[in-house]
C-alpha cells in the first residue's frame, strides 16, 4: 500500500508524543520535565515517553574516559606548572596543534617551564596522545564540551586558560589519578628502601 511506511512512522511519533504528555502530567506536574527527577526517569530502560535530555537545563555526567581539549596540570602554584616545556607533546601531536615557547632567564638561559603554551581547538582531534607521551604527567584531557564561541580565535587556548589544579584532574579522572598516585608512592618507597640498603651496606 502506498504510504504505509509513512503511516507507521507517524504512528510511532504520535504514540511517543502521547506517552510523553501522559508522563509529564503523571510524574512532573510541579517540577517540570527539565528537573533532575525527570532526567533520571527519562534515562530508564522502561520509559515510554521522551528519551532526550532537555539541554541545557539538564546535563548528563561525563564518563571518565571522555576526551575533549587537553589542559595543563599544576600542583599548588599556577606559576609553576608540571610542564617543563620539553616539547614531547608537540612532537607526537598528529595534527600539530600544540605550540610551546620555553621560558628564559634575563641572561638567556633556558628554564624548565613554558613561557607560552597554546592549543588550537579547531585542529585538535582529541586523540590523547599528548597525555600518553608526557613524561611529567603535566597534560591531561579535559571533559568540558561547552566550548562554543562567536569568533574562531576564541578556540585557540593559551596557557592561562589551559592551567587547571591537580584537584580538577582528580575530580574528572579519579581512577587514573589514583593509579598515578599509587605509582608515585611505590617509586618513592622503592627509592627509600634502596637508600636505606646503601646506608646499611
Amino acid at each position: 500500500m502506498l504510504g504505509k511506511g509513512v503511516l507507521k512512522g507517524m504512528r510511532v511519533t504520535i504514540t511517543r508524543f502521547w506517552h510523553t504528555f501522559i508522563e509529564d502530567l503523571r510524574f512532573f506536574p510541579l517540577k517540570g520535565r527539565a528537573s533532575q527527577e525527570a532526567l533520571e526517569y527519562r534515562q530508564r530502560a522502561d520509559t515510554k515517553g521522551l528519551l532526550t535530555v532537555e539541554y541545557p537545563e539538564q546535563k548528563l555526567e561525563m564518563f571518565e574516559g571522555f576526551r575533549m581539549i587537553p589542559f595543563l596540570v599544576y600542583d599548588e602554584d599556577p606559576e609553576k606548572p608540571r610542564c617543563t616545556a620539553c616539547g614531547m607533546c608537540a612532537r607526537v601531536c598528529p595534527p600539530q596543534c600544540i605550540w610551546i615557547e620555553r621560558d628564559k632567564t634575563p641572561e638567556g638561559k633556558n628554564l624548565r617551564q613554558p613561557r607560552s603554551f597554546s592549543i588550537d581547538a579547531t585542529i585538535c582531534m582529541s586523540c590523547g596522545l599528548c597525555t600518553e607521551f608526557c613524561p611529567f604527567d603535566a597534560i591531561k584531557m579535559d571533559n568540558d564540551y561547552e566550548l562554543g564561541v562567536y569568533k574562531r580565535d576564541g578556540l585557540v587556548f593559551h596557557q592561562d586558560r589551559l592551567l587547571r589544579p591537580v584537584e580538577h584532574y582528580a575530580k574528572i579522572h579519579p581512577t587514573e589519578h589514583a593509579l598515578k598516585e599509587e605509582e608515585k608512592r611505590e617509586k618513592a618507597e622503592a627509592k627509600r628502601k634502596a637508600a636505606a640498603a646503601r646506608k646499611e651496606g
